[in-house]
């Protein structure tokens, strides 16, 4: 087993052994799952949207951790803890958005950050990317409902991969497959998420499959 498999494996356990603790009642674990995410949060909420400003990203992180806290329990560790708190500060985020939407109307372009820690290219496919998907509160929402129309793996690598930031690697390890997989599945998701958003977008979006 490689080195990069069995960190993520030992991190997959600690965060097991916290959750746990934290669902028992152990204040000391929920300092714990606190200092470890809030940073990771933050960070991904700050990338979300130009708009965010730190007061914004700090407003919308402690909706996502208040949240945590009421719904730990509904967490069933089908995807990584990550994944499942990043999935809560996306929505948190899209809330924040549009409470102020009348105030900003037309605002600027959602974005994320790809790089890929020295992997290449993401792989070929005709559907548009997450990222240039995401270029405003509504249309945040939309391809938030088509993620959710997936199946479990197809949307748990696509939102490792564009909401987790992971590269190929860390992917592979965490999902216990090879680079090569992970490429070639990650292609196949994107191409059924197209499908799926022609369905949902409105026809002014165009989509080539």
């Amino acid at each position: 087993m490689s080195e990069s498999r069995v960190a993520v494996s030992d991190s997959g356990k600690v965060d097991a052994d916290l959750i746990e603790r934290c669902r028992g009642g152990d204040a000391e674990a929920w300092d714990a799952l606190f200092d470890k995410y809030y940073p990771v949060a933050a960070r991904f909420v700050f990338q979300l949207s130009a708009d965010f400003n730190h007061e914004d990203t700090e407003e919308i992180c402690q909706e996502t951790f208040l949240a945590v806290v009421r719904n730990l329990a509904s967490f069933q560790g089908k995807s990584s803890f990550q994944t499942w708190l990043l999935r809560v500060a996306t929505n948190k985020a899209m809330d924040f958005r549009g409470k102020s939407r009348a105030e900003k109307r037309g605002g600027r372009m959602v974005h994320f950050s790809l790089d890929g820690a020295g992997e290449g290219l993401d792989p070929p496919s005709q559907c548009p990317r997450p990222d240039t998907l995401l270029v405003n509160a509504e249309t945040s929402r939309l391809i938030r409902q088509s993620l959710d129309q997936l199946d479990d793996p197809c949307r748990e690598i696509i939102e490792l991969r564009y909401y987790g930031d992971l590269s190929y690697s860390e992917i592979a390890a965490e999902l216990r497959l090879n680079p090569k997989t992970v490429s070639s599945r990650l292609s196949k998701c994107l191409d059924r998420l197209c499908l799926i958003a022609k369905k949902i977008f409105p026809p002014e979006h165009s989509f080539a499959v």
